[in-house]
């Protein structure tokens, strides 16, 4: 793969490790940065600990700007990122015996005051970064809410509780790889029903919705099914919201996303036998989803201690 080295685990820093990666030699990228404020690892260059949002995001930027130029041009790059809100993070402060750095391992919390943001204020990280990601460069395609129905408990008594993040598909061109019908669900029964039914002609939308064009042909008038039986779908595209819940995991990794998580996005951006790419390696679920798919991986991560969990999670080399 023109002296690129793949199924290996790289402990450095991301962008600098990015930078010595050939161009256009990835496929796709799945990948979940630290979240800013949320928790101190206390590693030198550890991102997520930068003194503003604006400098996290600058960070990020910087790095995804790396990213873009090792992935190919057909190449895309999934991007889970959750937010957080302004002065609620000095929790982190006040120790216990049993977390003597904090519950987040945060003594200092950096979003206790954010400029424009009035305290309980909700930042907007998500959408900051997609913004500056899509003006440096990057197609936005796509937000796609990641639903669980086993969120973290929180106790607050005056919103709601959060249960999703945000997964951000975003590409390098206009064209690219994407298998729709990798990660197609099950058709609707309700859907189905309507394709084998006849449409009158009084109903409301067997003419033109006002500014939407054409009618839809399932909607045209029609004395029969719309499909003959042989041909009746069973399957739909996928939509953008996906209920994945959480797994356990039993290592020292506090952030490990569930592999259902990766596996999707790495079935739907990269092809078999392609390279999946993740600067922020963790615990190595892309890695090991991406092994288990039939396909390779890169892991970049900072911490040593991380590197051997997925070491012994999923083998690869060290770099």
């Amino acid at each position: 793969m023109n002296g690129l080295k793949t199924d290996t685990i790289i402990n450095r820093d991301a962008l600098y490790a990015l930078r010595e990666l050939p161009e256009e030699s990835v496929h796709c990228c799945v990948t979940s940065p630290p979240y800013y404020a949320l928790r101190d690892y206390g590693l030198d260059m550890q991102i997520g600990r930068e003194d503003t949002p604006e400098q996290y995001i600058d960070r990020l930027t910087e790095v995804f700007r790396e990213l873009r130029r090792v992935l190919r041009s057909d190449g895309t790059f999934w991007l889970n990122i959750a937010d957080t809100y302004c002065g609620t993070g000095n929790k982190g402060y006040h120790a216990d015996p049993k977390n003597p750095k904090g519950r987040n391992g945060q003594q200092i919390a950096r979003n206790n005051r954010v400029s424009g943001c009035k305290q309980k204020d909700l930042i907007g990280i998500p959408w900051l970064l997609a913004f500056a990601l899509r003006a440096d460069g990057w197609y936005l395609r796509s937000d796609i809410i990641w639903q669980k129905e086993n969120p973290m408990p929180e106790s607050v008594k005056d919103r709601p509780t959060r249960c999703y993040e945000h997964i951000f598909l975003l590409t390098k061109s206009k064209k690219y790889f994407y298998d729709a019908a990798a990660i197609a669900e099950p058709l609707a029964p309700t859907t189905a029903a309507r394709y084998r039914t006849g449409r009158s002609a009084g109903q409301k939308y067997a003419d033109e919705v006002p500014g939407q064009g054409n009618v839809q042909g399932l909607n045209r008038a029609r004395s029969g099914s719309y499909y003959d039986e042989a041909l009746m779908p069973t399957m739909r595209n996928r939509r953008d919201v996906w209920l994945i819940n959480t797994v356990p995991y039993k290592g020292g990794h506090f952030a490990a996303f569930p592999p259902k998580l990766a596996e999707t996005c790495i079935k739907a951006g990269c092809p078999k036998g392609g390279v999946v790419l993740d600067p922020f390696f963790g615990s190595g679920t892309t890695g090991a989803a991406a092994k288990q798919l039939d396909r390779h991986y890169i892991g970049i991560e900072i911490n040593a201690e991380y590197c051997a969990l997925a070491r012994a999670r999923i083998g690869g080399t060290d770099t």
